[in-house]
């Protein structure tokens, strides 16, 4: 039933767009406000406090335990594995924002930075490392180590219900179906907000590439068309349509890299990653619980605190994909392989693709700053007309998006479809298809209620009720690892202490 009320919910605001996009538009600026003013600060401790959960839990001995069974071996390889993973955690993202945060941060930095001089390229690289390193994997890695947990060694369905019940707190277990209504409700919001920036991205390519014009008219039919493609490829299954998919794109982004890496200024980008890096980690802790209490600017909110609630937002989505498909891998294997290697993969997309783009425009005079100011999608196309083959890496990039947007959808629609038929790994075609409707219709609404800004407001709003539950998720992880640990540990010394009498005395 509360899956059924989340639907209903998330089709009240898809008419609610459709019909009247200047109300809902208004309605989630001032919603924006509000929990930006009251609850900035909330989403910087819960976030660092889940980074500092994930390194505990995979450099303690809790690292360990195993997803399942001591017979279980992983279902995927593990090349397939972090592919599947990282396609759905922020492939469009990635590609979307390689080039236009670093842009967007080296014109309007950080409060304190003077704009446009090599100070706010440094430290527009560090932010884009931050906003997409250890913290946003952090979060997806705890919700889907607490659901894959209580699904494998449990044998609990793959609910946030299944999780935050095991808490044992009758107010808890009475709120549970409330969970699993919210995880519905912030995964389409966030599914839908990263379809529609793929949407801008991809008629942004088409129009750079064969003169379609860039319209609202033009990204919904992207929508449309898109959608239909990955409803087909969800209805296929895992193991087909988005296994091969999510393996395929990631060798067409590795080789889209590369290019650039060679094409473009190869030392600075070597140059690049090393200093950020440094500036990352020696300013982790400051840039986690930075607000500006003193200074009347919005860019935490508009930067930081977006980018927390909009990993929260899709932390249900990516939580129960990563779930259904890391069976059998120790703690430690799946903290490490779903936060720290994406991580390093992310910080070598920024160098090569933001250290390039502020290069050109520092050094070279690009107008790369002239086209995000413009249009932040036509970011990527930017920098890619300052290269040579331009016009090819432009076509392959724009390809890159559409792949991406299809294993989202995919994998968006293979998650809704567990939580609405009570954890089943394998839920029914007509449900794949009903959701997939759904969040292509929730793109549409809020592109037509206002672009980029309406999908960003509508994913910090929708993701704040979820973020309490993820405090919930975590701490009936950590007990139910210091239990199975402990649980584990005796067996091991009563086996040890029968083995010592039966070989008797020496």
């Amino acid at each position: 039933m509360p899956t059924f009320i989340a639907a209903g919910l998330i089709g009240v605001v898809v008419g609610w767009g459709l019909l009247f996009p200047a109300s809902l538009g208004t309605t989630f600026d001032q919603a924006l406000g509000f929990i930006t003013h009251t609850f900035g600060s909330f989403y910087l401790w819960v976030v660092l406090a889940l980074v500092v959960m994930c390194v505990l839990l995979a450099f303690s001995r809790y690292g360990t335990l195993k997803l399942g069974g001591e017979d279980d071996e992983p279902e995927f390889s593990l090349g397939s594995w972090f592919s599947m993973l990282f396609a759905a955690g922020m492939g469009i993202g990635l590609v979307f924002w390689g080039v236009a945060e670093p842009i967007s941060h080296y014109g309007t930095p950080p409060p304190g930075i003077t704009p446009n001089t090599p100070d706010a390229a440094n430290a527009a690289m560090r932010y884009s490392f931050f906003h997409w390193g250890l913290h946003p994997w952090a979060v997806y890695s705890i919700v889907a180590l607490a659901i894959a947990f209580f699904q494998f060694r449990r044998q609990q369905p793959a609910l946030v219900s299944a999780v935050t019940s095991s808490l044992g707190s009758p107010l808890v277990q009475r709120l549970a179906p409330l969970f699993d209504a919210l995880a519905v409700i912030a995964t389409a919001f966030g599914v839908a907000a990263s379809l529609g920036i793929g949407a801008l991205q991809i008629n942004s390519g088409l129009a750079r590439v064969f003169g379609v014009p860039v319209s609202n008219t033009a990204q919904v039919i992207i929508i449309a068309v898109t959608t239909a493609i990955f409803i087909t490829s969800a209805v296929s299954g895992v193991e087909k349509g988005l296994k091969w998919l999510s393996n395929g794109n990631l060798i067409v982004a590795a080789l889209l890299a590369l290019a650039v890496f060679l094409l473009g200024p190869t030392v600075a980008i070597i140059d690049t990653l090393t200093n950020t890096l440094g500036g990352y980690l020696s300013d982790l802790v400051r840039m986690s619980l930075r607000m500006t209490p003193f200074r009347q600017t919005d860019w935490v909110a508009s930067w930081t605190i977006f980018y927390w609630a909009w990993w929260v937002s899709w932390a249900p989505f990516v939580g129960l994909f990563i779930a259904r498909v890391s069976r059998g891998r120790t703690i430690r294997e799946f903290v490490l392989g779903t936060v720290l290697a994406p991580t390093i993969a992310a910080m070598l997309w920024f160098s090569i693709f933001g250290g390039t783009a502020l290069n050109l425009q520092l050094l070279q005079g690009a107008p790369i700053a002239e086209a995000v100011k413009a249009d932040v999608s036509t970011a990527l196309f930017a920098m890619f007309d300052a290269l040579p083959l331009g016009s090819v890496m432009s076509v392959v990039a724009t390809l890159l998006v559409l792949v991406f947007f299809i294993t989202s959808g995919d994998s968006a629609t293979l998650v809704l479809g567990m939580m609405s038929h009570r954890g089943d790994p394998n839920p029914s075609a007509r449900s794949k298809i009903l959701w997939g409707l759904l969040i292509a219709g929730i793109a549409v609404s809020l592109l037509l209620s206002g672009g980029l800004k309406a999908v960003q407001t509508a994913t910090i709003v929708f993701a704040l009720p979820f973020t309490v539950v993820i405090l919930l998720m975590a701490l009936a992880l950590w007990r139910g690892v210091r239990t199975d640990w402990l649980e584990e540990d005796r067996r091991e010394r009563a086996l040890k202490r029968r083995l010592r009498e039966m070989a008797g005395p020496r």
